[in-house]
């Protein structure tokens, strides 16, 4: 019997092949790959194929392919981490807001909602630009955002608070209505150099502005070229982990490209478990 997870992973494949995210052109050039680089062509394409991607499809511009990607993350996210009361209970929502750049979303919740006020505070100074940078903009693809508890349920089985004490905790309702942030993922469709740096700057940067415990944070992305994963994964102190769409079916491409160098560099990411495939992603957000 198939389990929920692998279910939801499945369905994920599907929907980036259903909307023409992943596809591959009547050149045999798969849309994730980097059609000048014989290695991100190569693995591209086996990795499609295994994923049972059917050929002749158009490529899709960057932009659309970027937002469908969020939008199959935010579903198979909103398919599987409510599955797990048994290892972190809570009420969750799961928001893809990278298409709306406009508006400050993580400061809507906790443990950034004094953002709102800074951001407020350069507009009507903008002289605290010039101090502050752009360091308290931060636009983050997806939220998983857990709500605060009802004093009711939190005393379900026993009275465990009250109204004497603690009363600055966000996890009670009674203290702050708003979402908390447990998790935020930055979604990648292809990974370039500046696009992995981006990456970096936005976790420093969620890191570095929150008044509470860091939420976890995140990239899922459908590279192909183990050295372009590695830019981004190698290392640590700002992202947790880095997330593959495909982590087997890219193991098995790259061992049919005779590649030693690109096979070695994945191997490196695994054993330094620093990367994982995205059917992980739900479970390890229960930590």
């Amino acid at each position: 019997m198939i389990g929920l997870v692998s279910e939801a992973r499945r369905n994920f494949h599907h929907e980036l092949i259903h909307t023409g995210t992943l596809a591959i052109d009547s050149k045999g050039v798969a849309s994730n790959a980097d059609s000048n680089q014989k290695t991100s062509s190569a693995v591209a394409y086996h990795m499609a194929r295994a994923l049972g991607t059917p050929e002749g499809a158009q490529k899709l511009g960057g932009q659309t392919a970027g937002k469908n990607f969020e939008t199959a993350v935010t579903n198979f996210l909103s398919a599987t981490l409510p599955m797990f009361p048994m290892l972190r209970p809570g009420r969750w929502q799961i928001k893809n807001v990278g298409g709306q750049r406009g508006v400050s979303h993580l400061s809507q919740f906790e443990p950034y909602t004094h953002l709102s006020s800074l951001a407020a505070a350069v507009v009507e100074n903008p002289t605290l630009a010039s101090v502050l940078g752009n360091s308290y903009e931060i636009s983050p693809d997806v939220l998983v955002i857990r709500a605060p508890e009802p004093d009711a349920f939190i005393n379900s089985s026993a009275t465990l608070v009250d109204e004497y004490s603690a009363r600055r905790t966000i996890i009670r309702q009674l203290n702050s209505q708003n979402g908390i942030v447990h998790g935020i993922a930055s979604c990648k469709w292809t990974l370039r150099s500046d696009r992995a740096q981006n990456a970096r700057s936005e976790a420093l940067n969620i890191i570095r502005n929150r008044k509470g415990r860091t939420p976890h944070i995140v990239v899922v992305t459908g590279e192909p070229t183990p050295s372009r994963i590695a830019s981004l994964a190698l290392g640590t102190g700002d992202l947790d982990t880095v997330y593959h769409m495909a982590l087997p079916e890219l193991i098995t491409a790259v061992e049919a490209t005779d590649n030693d160098e690109a096979l070695s560099m994945i191997h490196t990411l695994l054993d330094g478990n620093r990367l994982r495939d995205i059917s992980d992603l739900p479970l390890d957000f229960t930590v």
